[in-house]
């Protein structure tokens, strides 16, 4: 029996990516019978722009694609990063509606977010087009989506960590083992510890 090709999209600035992150694809990609998940790494995310430096794109994608390369179905994702520009999840879904044109395209967003759905940019046209899959906090009611917008609901263990917390904790010096992947943190520590030579070989 033919059966639609369901891709999630799981947008997000990653900076940096830890194991919340992939608690919350995970549980998404079982609950929500997803044949991938694109973890679609934001270039300059709109919601963000001017409230704090974001750290540079090539490496917070290289964190992502280290922390994914163990699972077939979680998928790092350059679309966003290689648009330049603000990023903005309709133009990413247009996009991968070409690449993707019989496939079924969902949009994982936690409780927290459902309700905004109607300030995004050009929501409405971005409604037609997304399945939204909710991933909820056992026992969470959460926020209802704005009228008109096809939802589907999980409920999964998430483990809540603030990324600005962990950032603080890695310009510190101070351990964030079992927070963010391995993987992702030797690429951190590499990519740090090549900068300064880097620099000093400028002109």
């Amino acid at each position: 029996m033919f059966r639609v090709t369901r891709i999630g999209i799981f947008g997000g600035t990653f900076d940096p990516i830890h194991v919340g992150h992939l608690a919350v694809a995970s549980a998404a990609a079982h609950g929500l019978r997803l044949d991938q998940v694109l973890f679609v790494v934001a270039h300059q995310p709109w919601q963000k722009v001017g409230t704090r430096q974001i750290t540079d794109s090539a490496l917070r994608l290289a964190m992502v694609v280290a922390a994914t390369n163990d699972r077939d179905d979680l998928i790092a994702s350059s679309l966003e990063i290689d648009r330049g520009g603000s990023s903005y999840t309709v133009d990413t879904v247009e996009e991968l509606r070409a690449l993707h044109p019989d496939a079924e395209l969902v949009l994982v967003v936690g409780s927290d977010v459902v309700a905004d759905l109607a300030t995004w940019h050009r929501h409405d046209e971005l409604r037609d087009m997304v399945t939204v899959g909710v991933v909820d906090r056992p026992g969470d009611l959460g926020s209802e989506a704005p009228p008109g917008w096809t939802v589907e609901r999980i409920a999964a263990p998430l483990v809540d960590l603030s990324s600005s917390l962990l950032r603080e904790r890695l310009a510190a010096g101070e351990p964030v083992d079992y927070l963010v992947p391995r993987s992702a943190l030797d690429i951190y520590e590499q990519w740090h510890t090549n900068a300064p030579a880097a620099e000093e070989g400028s002109p």
